[in-house]
């Protein structure tokens, strides 16, 4: 099951988040996720466990409570909808007006 984890400090690093979710059972993935221009982190990541009632054990457990100085936020992952970015379209060409 894929764990939301929000709220999550700056210096909080994807092994502090493997090390606190562990404890409940096996993780299988951990993505702290960053900004793509700064590199900086974005305040949240991504928590994937093996087994949904270790994963349930884990949202029940650390929901709320501190870590790095921060009261997490932890919850099931929802599926990504579409949206987010997106291109805009591309401007027309110049075409030539008038007559030649």
């Amino acid at each position: 099951m894929k764990l939301y984890v929000g709220n999550i400090s700056f210096d909080t690093t994807e092994d502090t988040l493997r090390n606190a979710f562990a404890e409940h059972g096996d993780v299988e993935e951990v993505a702290v996720i960053t900004d793509r221009d700064t590199g900086r982190p974005r305040g949240f990541a991504f928590v994937t466990m093996r087994d949904d009632n270790a994963a349930r054990a884990a949202i029940d457990a650390l929901n709320g409570k501190e870590l790095d100085g921060r009261s997490l936020n932890v919850n099931e992952a929802r599926a990504k909808t579409g949206g987010g970015g997106g291109g805009g379209g591309g401007g027309g060409g110049g075409g030539r007006r008038g007559g030649w």
